[in-house]
């Protein structure tokens, strides 16, 4: 259950949450208004609440998604996407259908719009975990139904949600605003969204990067965008610098799917990026640790993975309550 707001005045707890448009697609954090990304985090919380085993109920939760089908288009392979994805929908009483490259004709006898025009007659949402984000701009552009960006090179929307939604479970909602998240790794697409949504939140950004793995331009404009109260975005390619008075640390995988060949490149030009004990000498006491899995432990040692600062596995599990809210969005329901 969330806390009580803290005492200290907190940014979003005076912005209403603006309602998800029913029929949107959801394609990056970017895109979405502060209402929004508020809606959306307190949907995923109510689901939480409702739906999980542990949950105290009397009778069955209702089953919002019934009759829903959700296509899952998946380019690349993925545990927690898949899972959370199947699991949940059919949670809300939907019928999710795994999509995989060896299912269906996707770029390689049929075109993207023409793949888009087709599951659009058969499927009320299309979530699609592709490799190129033109893909997923084609299918928004040619699909008649609402589209959920669940991965691509440059975004990965459904991560930050679950990764905020954590934050809020520790910190109660509003409790982003006035901390620091602090980034140590590639400047990928899991920081593109999350930069955005910590600032939205009214979160201090740190993101320490190796000269060549910065951050997309357009993003930092966003970012700085959003950014309110005297909250700063800083970049650096220091990883000590980053983590100064750090409240969580964020990491990634420095090698994504289809960059194998750069493996022994990438982790030599990594070198010094691991998150470890020296650099929490850094941050605030009790700083939390993130991770969106899988991990490689040239990323962050045993000791941080593993220990009591790190909460990878309920960061994980919020993958579920978070899909589920923008498929309720998308569908115009609600448990609230």
């Amino acid at each position: 259950m969330l806390s009580r707001l803290p005492s200290r005045a907190r940014f979003l707890s005076t912005v209403a949450a603006t309602p998800f448009p029913a029929g949107g697609n959801f394609t990056s954090i970017s895109a979405l208004e502060p209402g929004q990304l508020r809606s959306l985090l307190d949907e995923s919380h109510a689901l939480k609440a409702l739906y999980r085993p542990s949950a105290p109920s009397a009778t069955p939760p209702p089953q919002p998604l019934a009759g829903t089908s959700v296509a899952m288009i998946f380019q690349k392979r993925s545990t927690r996407t898949r899972v959370s994805t199947e699991t949940g929908v059919t949670m809300l009483g939907g019928h999710p259908l795994f999509l995989a490259p060896t299912d269906i004709q996707l770029g390689v006898n049929e075109s993207v719009r023409d793949t888009a025009s087709v599951l659009s007659r058969f499927n009320d949402v299309i979530l699609a975990r592709v490799g190129h984000t033109s893909t997923i701009e084609e299918l928004c552009e040619h699909s008649t139904k609402p589209v959920i960006n669940a991965l691509c090179n440059k975004y990965h929307p459904l991560q930050t949600l679950a990764d905020l939604m954590t934050l809020e479970e520790k910190w109660g909602r509003g409790g982003v605003d006035g901390r620091t998240i602090s980034w140590v790794g590639d400047g990928n697409n899991i920081i593109h969204d999350l930069m955005v949504g910590g600032a939205m939140l009214g979160a201090n950004v740190r993101v320490a990067t190796p000269p060549g793995y910065e951050c997309a331009p357009d993003v930092v404009e966003r970012t700085r965008e959003v950014l309110h109260g005297g909250r700063e975005l800083k970049l650096t390619p220091d990883a000590s610098v980053a983590c100064e008075g750090a409240d969580v640390i964020v990491t990634d995988t420095w090698v994504s799917m289809g960059e194998e060949d750069q493996y022994d490149q990438k982790v030599a030009e990594f070198a010094g990026y691991q998150v470890k004990e020296s650099l929490y000498e850094k941050a605030n006491p009790g700083a939390l640790f993130m991770h969106c899995l899988p991990r490689h432990p040239e990323e962050v040692d045993d000791e941080v993975f593993y220990g009591d600062r790190s909460v990878v596995w309920q960061e994980a599990e919020n993958r579920m309550w978070t899909v589920m809210s923008v498929v309720m969005a998308q569908r115009g329901k609600s448990v609230q």
